[in-house]
């Protein structure tokens, strides 16, 4: 969950999973998966900047829990679909991973959409 705040002041808690577009109009949009839309005040780089801070944490707690570096890369590799995921040659975890993130930013006017690679 990331924290946003309303453009009325209020903050509220947001599951980062849930959010597919986040788009300048000029205010910051954000279009849920179901198709909810919230207007933030957050820019579209401050909730990119909060989404992957998130899930970096998320990342680091579960390297906490695991054994080895081995089974790290293995998780690492599901999360992020990778075809290499049930590989058993464990091969040496970068220093700052590449977390995919399943959040389209749009710039304003822009009325194309695509998710990112």
């Amino acid at each position: 969950m990331i924290e946003v705040t309303r453009l009325n002041g209020m903050p509220m808690l947001v599951n980062s999973d849930l959010i597919k577009i986040a788009e300048a109009s000029p205010d910051t949009m954000l279009t849920l998966i179901h198709g909810e839309k919230l207007i933030v005040r957050e820019s579209c780089a401050e909730i990119l900047d909060k989404v992957l801070a998130y899930r970096a944490q998320l990342l680091a707690a579960v390297a906490q829990h695991t054994k080895s570096p081995g089974e790290l890369h293995r998780l690492v590799a599901m999360i992020s679909h990778n075809p290499d995921a049930n590989a058993t040659k464990a091969s040496p975890i970068p220093t700052s991973p590449l977390i995919r993130v399943g959040l389209a930013v749009a710039p304003s006017g822009d009325n194309e959409h695509e998710p990112l690679p």
